[in-house]
């Protein structure tokens, strides 16, 4: 292939054949020219390595996309290494810490006796994401889901749109709609007692897995509350012989 050269605008476009090893091929005379310093050999399939790598950063490690003018094993077999790998690990890493730490950060929201009083402030509405109704019906106790109330039973993270949540309140604690009073004091000792069955009965990993994050946010929960508190709400449930309500099916756990 013989150079063309193409006038563009008012320079010229020349297209030729590449060298890419040649020490006097067309790369080495575009560096000079451009005066561009390269540290070891000047080859072109660096330049490609390069492409890649920047690919695989903006990708995010996604093999299918950066392996598109060749076959994922090319790519694991030839890039794959290196910073590339690098790349991939730290991308793979950061994506799982980030879920697991929204999972952590996603729980209820915790009142107090004063907090619940403000509830209706338009402060503590915009603050929290309710309305005026919400508010009032969180306050008189009509969303109360068992171990906690709950912003709208019907929007749950854990169902489609419209349906009533499924799972309440054996994941009320882990979930973003649920708010924690004062008045659900009785009802998470009980669900304290309730997961420390389970945990004799279980392994460890599955009791992890399944009730870790209820568990760990639950701990909190009751830290945050004075001992007379705790005391007070001892008290309640002994007098009033109160139990936890909780669905027939949750009455069995199968450790599988």
């Amino acid at each position: 292939m013989l150079p063309r050269t193409m006038r563009v605008g008012s320079g010229e476009l020349t297209f030729a054949p590449f060298e890419s090893t040649d020490s006097n091929g067309r790369l080495a005379a575009w560096a000079e020219r451009a005066n561009v310093q390269v540290a070891g050999k000047l080859d072109i399939r660096r330049l490609r390595k390069s492409v890649k790598v920047e690919k695989a950063v903006a990708f995010r490690g996604m093999v299918n996309d950066i392996a598109d003018d060749h076959t994922a094993e090319t790519f694991l077999g030839h890039y794959a290494h290196g910073t590339t790998l690098r790349v991939l690990s730290g991308s793979t890493v950061t994506t799982a810490q980030q879920t697991w730490l929204d999972r952590a950060l996603e729980g209820p929201v915790v009142l107090d006796e004063p907090a619940v009083e403000a509830l209706a402030g338009p402060e503590a509405l915009k603050g929290l994401g309710l309305t005026v109704d919400q508010a009032e019906r969180i306050r008189q106790g009509e969303l109360d889901m068992g171990v906690t109330s709950c912003r709208d039973p019907y929007d749950s993270p854990y169902n489609r749109p419209g349906e009533l949540c499924a799972v309440a309140p054996l994941r009320c604690l882990e979930c973003r709609n649920a708010f924690v009073l004062p008045s659900n004091l009785p009802q998470l000792l009980l669900f304290a007692d309730h997961l420390e069955g389970l945990r004799k009965r279980l392994s460890p990993p599955h009791f992890q897995q399944v009730w870790g994050l209820a568990r760990t946010n639950l701990a909190s929960v009751l830290a945050e509350r004075g001992a007379g508190e705790l005391e007070a709400a001892h008290q309640q449930i002994s007098e009033q012989g109160l139990r936890l309500q909780l669905p027939l099916s949750s009455l069995v756990e199968f450790d599988a």
